[in-house]
């Protein structure tokens, strides 16, 4: 198998391909624009992996798409390649419009004419929009109702995704994940800027009263996930995929300033941002029947691991101390 990884750089992109390199003989190459979460320091472990080709390119290009999918004899595709901040989208929503939807269109056409085994498209429980304290879990059968520029761009990515299995017949899987969190994610994601912030004795800003809910999923929990949807992952299906951690920022916040030995005045109240959705949740029942995956985390121990992880690699914030 020779899997073209886009984004490969970034957070779960550059977990992922640590991964497959780990547990499979795979060879992957990799296509990043190097943005300002994209970080090749990321993947500076396996750089001369000979199983690893980097190529420093922008999706949305079709020629440089088209001559990587030709120069590699590209099996399969997993598409990561995002911008993905709510509040960068809401500040200005094109480049979101730019690489998560016409990215993934020149993708899709490289695909096409080259032929593939697998599309993997990572998109996000936000597509499905908000949910109630009361109401059940998403599944796969939720109407999609984004709520902001960032999850109504990978919305339409999905329904790309969709067309082209329903009409060019392509091999075309997506699979939506509730918020990662582990090592190497950019500091302007909650878990991270917390501890970042716990760490320099900075105020941790939190939005409204903090009681919106997000459902948890460790990102090596999100990589096995993957690998088994490019492997036994049915065309023209969708998979979602959590981590069956519901938990409040307010005590996500508290828990992690506990494992810190932080004070909890750290935290201040900021005024609410733009249509934020109140409680995100994701049922993975299907993946679990349908391919038998299960987390192997635990939210406790991933979450401790996690703050460890940042504790112990300060420097790759660009900090020379605290």
């Amino acid at each position: 198998m020779k899997l073209l990884v886009t984004g490969g750089a970034g957070f779960i992109g550059s977990n992922f391909v640590r991964f497959i390199l780990a547990e499979s003989n795979w060879q992957v190459v990799n296509i990043d624009k190097l943005t300002y979460a994209g970080n090749l320091e990321n993947l500076a472990d396996i750089k001369d992996n000979p199983r690893y080709t980097f190529v420093r390119g922008d999706i949305a290009e079709i020629r440089l798409v088209d001559e990587v999918f030709k120069q590699h004899k590209i099996d399969a595709v997993i598409n990561f390649a995002a911008e993905s901040h709510v509040d960068r989208s809401i500040q200005d929503a094109s480049p979101f419009i730019s690489t998560n939807i016409a990215g993934t269109h020149v993708l899709l056409e490289a695909a096409k004419k080259h032929g593939l085994q697998k599309f993997l498209q990572v998109s996000t429980d936000e597509v499905y929009g908000s949910l109630s304290m009361d109401d059940p879990a998403f599944t796969e059968e939720t109407p999609l109702a984004p709520n902001s520029p960032y999850s109504a761009s990978k919305a339409s990515a999905d329904l790309l995704c969709r067309a082209y299995f329903k009409t060019y017949s392509l091999p075309v899987v997506v699979t939506r994940c509730s918020n990662n969190y582990g090592p190497y994610q950019f500091p302007e994601k909650l878990i991270p800027l917390v501890i970042t912030n716990a760490l320099a004795g900075k105020p941790i800003p939190v939005y409204g009263d903090g009681m919106n809910v997000r459902d948890w999923l460790f990102v090596a929990d999100h990589c096995s996930a993957l690998k088994l949807v490019i492997e036994k992952g049915q065309a023209g299906e969708v998979y979602n995929i959590g981590g069956g951690k519901e938990v409040s920022n307010i005590t996500l916040v508290k828990n992690i300033l506990q494992i810190m030995g932080k004070p909890e005045s750290l935290i201040t109240y900021v005024a609410d941002r733009p249509g934020h959705d109140r409680r995100y949740a994701i049922s993975p029942q299907k993946i679990s029947q349908e391919l038998s995956w299960r987390s192997a985390y635990s939210f406790e121990t991933a979450l401790a691991e996690t703050v460890n992880w940042y504790i112990g690699n300060y420097k790759w914030l660009g900090k020379d101390k605290i």
